[in-house]
């Protein structure tokens, strides 16, 4: 399959913005939807518009259908044991916010401890230093060095019997290097200390077996692997989700309902609560479609080329710093976060998107990472297997362009 195969699905990619072709390097925020998401979405919203799980009737029974057999589409796609493991959200955040809620209160007390990187997203820091907050725990926070690497040597001395959960990111979404999850894993589990993987950038580029590596807890949006807005999806081990208290109350998450008490439905059922979303969920099942798509050979060389060019280019210019700067044979994904000496992020972004280019400026959710590298923030484009190096080219040209002008 070729890059320009695989673009004609994606509507968007075809749009111009200010008179000039759309160069749109914000994946890492948010991906394009192919026709076939749209078209499920649309097929759904007029055919089968009704709740799931309840009624007889056969719109029911068909939204029930698409719902359910996204569960087993899912289970599949990241290696899951069982169908009951996978657990549908709004998204990443929801899925951080349910475990950092649930499992809190089955296993946090007073005087425990809770570990993340350094490197997190706002999303995989602020519920847990919520539930800390609210459980009178420590927050503790595993450093990174200068280049944005894990220090995996300081983790086995914060170990303890203290810490009850230990939550990371498979990539961060500002520094694009592959985490050495499944080491950090090992390290853990050495202690029985679980852990949680943000997989939100991760799933897109790396995929996961969660069986393979291990994660207890592995969470992913559905906007970021071409699926609906408000989709998301939470694995965790059935052995903590059957020991976890429900996050919300509502429809559907029970067993028997009584004013002198209630009782909730096995798993994945006590975890979604009330109406879920009907026509965006089964998107999934074609945004995975086109996953796999993206996998192929040819695709993938092109977006290496890319991303080599890129990183090749970037780290040449004098007055950028490229921050996530691999060593050796480690991977990093075509994502590309970089100050401008004398420059503000901002006023670059802006300048690139009149020249049709939409890339992100800012914090990018991780303001602590801004911190520790001593910036007030950052500019960052990220690609997926539908960007081009012709769109690669005309980016580098449009940056130097727009610092010129800046300078």
């Amino acid at each position: 399959m070729t890059t320009t195969e695989i673009r004609r699905q994606f509507p968007a990619l075809e749009r111009t913005v200010y008179g000039k072709p759309l160069v749109y390097f914000d994946n890492a925020a948010t991906v394009q939807r192919p026709r076939s998401v749209l078209q499920k979405w649309v097929e759904l919203s007029e055919q089968s518009n009704a709740n799931i799980h309840r009624a007889v009737h056969k719109l029911a029974v068909d939204a029930t259908e698409e719902y359910e057999s996204t569960r087993d589409v899912v289970r599949d796609f990241i290696g899951a044991s069982s169908r009951e493991e996978i657990i549908f959200t709004s998204g990443t955040t929801a899925s951080v916010n349910l475990v950092a809620f649930s499992f809190g209160e089955a296993f946090v007390h007073e005087g425990d401890e809770i570990i993340v990187s350094e490197a997190e997203h706002h999303s995989n820091i602020l519920p847990w230093q919520m539930l800390c907050e609210r459980k009178h725990a420590t927050l503790k926070v595993l450093p990174i060095d200068d280049e944005g690497h894990w220090r995996l040597d300081a983790l086995e001395p914060m170990l303890g019997n203290k810490v009850k959960i230990v939550a990371i990111s498979q990539i961060s979404n500002v520094l694009g290097i592959l985490n050495p999850v499944r080491d950090l894993i090992t390290i853990c589990h050495r202690h029985d200390i679980p852990v949680f993987v943000d997989g939100a950038q991760g799933i897109v580029h790396e995929g996961m077996n969660v069986t393979e590596t291990d994660c207890d807890f592995y969470a992913f949006s559905g906007h970021k692997l071409y699926a609906a807005p408000g989709t998301g999806v939470l694995y965790g081990k059935k052995k903590w989700l059957d020991r976890m208290p429900p996050y919300m109350g509502g429809g559907e998450m029970i067993e028997t309902v009584r004013f002198s008490g209630s009782t909730y439905a096995p798993v994945p059922g006590k975890f979604e609560a009330g109406t879920q979303n009907l026509a965006g969920t089964p998107t999934l099942k074609p945004a995975i479609e086109i996953a796999k798509q993206l996998k192929d050979n040819e695709l993938e060389r092109c977006l290496s080329e890319t991303g080599a060019f890129l990183m090749d280019a970037l780290s040449q210019r004098p007055g950028i710093k490229l921050f996530g700067v691999p060593r050796g044979t480690e991977k990093k994904i075509p994502l590309f976060s970089f100050a401008v000496q004398g420059v503000h992020h901002e006023d670059l972004a802006l300048l690139l998107d009149k020249m049709g280019i939409a890339v992100r400026s800012g914090q990018m959710c991780a303001e602590p990472l801004m911190d520790r590298f001593g910036v007030t923030g950052m500019l960052r484009a990220s690609l997926v297997g539908y960007n081009t190096l012709a769109e690669a080219e005309k980016f580098i040209k449009a940056l130097d362009r727009a610092i010129g002008m800046l300078s």
